[in-house]
């Protein structure tokens, strides 16, 4: 007769505690990005008595609403390309240039600093440079003679001066994303291309760039996304100056008889799915570049 050994009791199945560090960045997520999003979804398919409808998708159509989505996409291309190419030199020049080791270091700290730097402070931060009676403004009238708006026709409160000011942020988060595709850059394949009798400008054409594509694609498609939605900075600076998706969406949900939130609601679902695509896209293109860069 054998015997048989007591069965072990089944231990409680215990929640990790490195799980726990995760905490209040998932309590942060819910409360401030998912929970808002779904309302934002929802209040865009409902009536002012929470009813289904599908009217204020509709209304995007009406009156200035396109105009702005259109202005809203020029800006954002006009900064997201400006961004990708000045990014790109400064990025390229730190890699590979003659610029001294000790410039990388303080241009990577203050590109994280900028690249989150906006809303209220970098709007005042324009309009003391390039506003009215900004310093940059006084200083050619008073010395040159020169009136910005007159004379070179650029005022801060229009397009390009909005999109100069995007490019605050947009520089300093090309130059983080980009730099790391640009030290992956094997040295042998330079090499390679040198020995095949390539100059330096069939190496950057026929090989870096290809390469490259795919991350500055991406990158690009991010810059996009990141223009498309600031809307502390527009509002700040622009008030209701230019005719741009963030100032349409205030004027509908800053609680006025006049506004119609539902209505916001809907401007802002159509901001999320245009920025969505544009974050999945740069998702994409990022995994594609990662398989040249390993």
């Amino acid at each position: 007769m054998t015997d048989t050994a007591p069965a072990r009791p089944a231990r409680p199945r215990r929640l990790p505690l490195t799980w726990v560090g995760l905490a209040p960045f998932v309590i942060f997520a819910l409360l401030f990005l998912i929970l808002p999003t779904m309302n934002i979804v929802i209040g865009a398919f409902q009536t002012r008595d929470g009813s289904f409808t599908l009217q204020n998708l509709r209304d995007l159509g009406t009156g200035t609403i396109p105009s702005s989505y259109w202005i809203s996409v020029k800006i954002s291309l006009a900064s997201s390309l400006l961004g990708c190419l000045i990014g790109f030199g400064m990025a390229a020049a730190v890699t590979f240039g003659a610029v001294p080791r000790f410039i990388r270091g303080p241009l990577m700290t203050f590109s994280g600093v900028a690249s989150n730097f906006a809303g209220v402070p970098l709007a005042f931060a324009f309009l003391a440079t390039f506003g009215p009676v900004g310093l940059i403004t006084l200083f050619l009238k008073n010395n040159f003679g020169i009136v910005l708006q007159r004379d070179l026709g650029f005022s801060i409160l229009s397009f390009w001066g909005l999109t100069v000011t995007y490019l605050f942020f947009q520089i300093p988060l090309m130059i983080l994303i980009i730099t790391p595709a640009l030290e992956g850059l094997k040295k042998e394949w330079r090499e390679a291309a040198s020995v095949l009798g390539a100059t330096s400008l069939q190496y950057w054409r026929m090989v870096a760039l290809p390469i490259l594509f795919p991350s500055l694609l991406g990158t690009f498609a991010l810059l996009f996304a990141n223009a498309f939605g600031a809307v502390a900075t527009a509002i700040a600076l622009t008030g209701s100056a230019l005719n741009i998706v963030p100032i349409q969406l205030f004027a509908q949900i800053r609680g006025d008889v006049l506004g119609n939130p539902n209505l916001g609601y809907a401007l802002a679902f159509g901001m999320i799915v245009v920025t969505g695509i544009a974050n999945v896209l740069y998702i994409w293109l990022r995994i594609r570049a990662e398989r040249w860069l390993k």
